[in-house]
């Protein structure tokens, strides 16, 4: 067979093969799965950056490329409102036309560009590299082109030319500035009463990298223990929590590995906290978590109860969440149970409890620091679907408690629809029941509001935005 004539190459550059990097190929993964998947950062991020340390040669990561790579998916979800206003403003097409993974590498491209101190040339060829590697050579054209433009400007100018002024319509000014949509600028602003500076401070606070907070659990470790790790600092609020400054990592501080202490927002810890102290009439014997997964709560409640002799029972409806709440209670000191069990259908007597926790599903704008992701996923109609749920579940709480004994309805979101909304409809159905001022057990946390329920906030507080309302059964 005689050999073919080799086709002439066209005039111009040689081609180069694509630079492969590595930390901006997991980013671009991690949010895909995001995207795709209806994956959480929080979830997908950590086993994909395990399986980049186990790698040996180029590939293997360092400190520096975990870090870098956690700034690229954080800060690229977070400000994803605001890059999706600018990149809109630097393309020929409505943006929902450009394919989901383009817009991943742009909005990746945007962030190194107007979030980080990466210098322009360098973000610019990086994405443009990433998306030759993950795109092809075609559409890493456009993505060059469109950076360029983006590159042409700092964020402040280009939050001035996008973000619609302040006087004409300040939800829509607040939702691009802040990167929240536009009905969750509106709860928010809502359930915080008004005034401008109050929710540009908390939508601000949404945006910042979260603390790592540890809690020692009472009976199994102690707060000087946990104080005596590196770049830990005590907790604000909570007698039990220290906080991780940054680069700190629970799972190097060994009383975490052992499950004697546990990674638990503050905001959280006061919540059981609040619950233990809060005033009884009669015995207290018996302690229910009635919505238990993934067992922060539970394991505190536990260790708790443990020093006073009593007996808690941790109920999850979703078996492979109890057996989450199972592993965060093994080892406690005194005795508990978990069982899976719908709280709304209780798997006990009524009136067999003297304390009763009910930390009820939600949207989760509570903590949209820890899931930046949230904010996009959830739409308003959700509230309705969360509504008969957690009614549901506060009803039950009532029912298991005795009389004299109290309930915590507790929720990370501080939507109004989610918490004084539900406790006033449920409340006026059981006039047998009575609210407590939750304030006085929360010492020395300022800012709690005239009461008698409790909602934190992230800007104030620095705690996830967790609401508590306190119910003591009187009939």
């Amino acid at each position: 067979m005689s050999e073919q004539p080799r086709r002439p190459r066209k005039p111009g550059k040689p081609y180069r093969r694509p630079q492969k990097d590595p930390v901006r190929i997991l980013a671009f993964e991690a949010l895909r799965a995001v995207d795709e998947r209806d994956a959480y950062a929080n979830l997908v991020l950590p086993p994909l950056l395990r399986k980049a340390r186990e790698k040996e040669g180029p590939e293997k990561f360092d400190a520096r490329d975990a870090a870098l790579a956690t700034e690229l998916v954080y800060g690229t979800l977070r400000r994803q409102g605001t890059y999706d206003a600018i990149i809109a403003d630097c393309v020929d097409r409505p943006l929902r036309e450009v394919d989901p993974p383009v817009l991943d590498v742009l909005s990746l491209g945007v962030h190194q560009l107007l979030g980080t101190r990466i210098p322009s040339h360098a973000a610019v060829s990086a994405s443009v590299e990433l998306a030759r590697v993950v795109l092809g050579d075609g559409r890493a054209k456009f993505v060059n082109a469109v950076l360029r433009k983006v590159a042409r400007d700092d964020l402040d100018g280009w939050l001035e030319r996008v973000a619609p002024p302040y006087d004409e319509d300040p939800e829509d000014h607040l939702a691009v500035m802040h990167s929240h949509p536009r009905w969750v600028v509106s709860a928010l602003w809502d359930s915080l009463g008004g005034g401008r500076a109050g929710i540009e401070d908390l939508l601000a606070a949404d945006n910042e990298r979260p603390e790592v907070t540890l809690v020692a659990r009472p009976g199994r470790a102690t707060p000087e223990e946990l104080l005596g790790e590196e770049a830990a600092v005590p907790g604000r609020w909570s007698p039990y929590a220290v906080r991780l400054s940054e680069g700190g990592k629970p799972g190097a501080v060994e009383a975490v590995r052992e499950g004697r202490a546990g990674v638990q927002d503050e905001g959280s810890q006061l919540v059981a906290l609040a619950l233990a102290h809060a005033p009884l009439d009669g015995p207290d014997r018996r302690w229910l978590d009635g919505c238990a997964g993934p067992g922060g709560k539970a394991a505190l409640l536990g260790a708790l109860a443990a020093e006073r002799g009593a007996f808690l029972l941790a109920s999850e409806k979703q078996p492979h969440r109890a057996g989450l709440v199972a592993r965060a209670l093994d080892g406690n000191p005194g005795p508990y149970q978990v069982i899976a069990a719908d709280g709304t259908r209780p798997a006990w007597r009524p009136g067999s409890f003297d304390r009763v926790l009910v930390d009820v599903p939600c949207t989760g704008l509570g903590a949209l620091r820890r899931r930046p992701e949230a904010r996009w996923r959830r739409r308003p109609e959700d509230l309705e679907g969360f509504a008969p749920l957690q009614r549901g579940l506060l009803r039950g709480a009532l029912e298991a408690v005795r009389v004299g004994g109290v309930v915590a309805y507790a929720t990370c979101s501080p939507h109004l629809a989610e918490t004084r909304a539900v406790v006033a409809d449920v409340l006026k159905q059981h006039p047998g029941t009575e609210l407590l001022d939750a304030r006085p057990l929360l010492p020395g946390v300022p800012g709690l509001g005239e009461g008698p329920d409790v909602q934190l906030w992230p800007h104030v507080h620095g705690t996830d935005a967790m609401y508590l309302a306190l119910v003591r059964r009187t009939s």
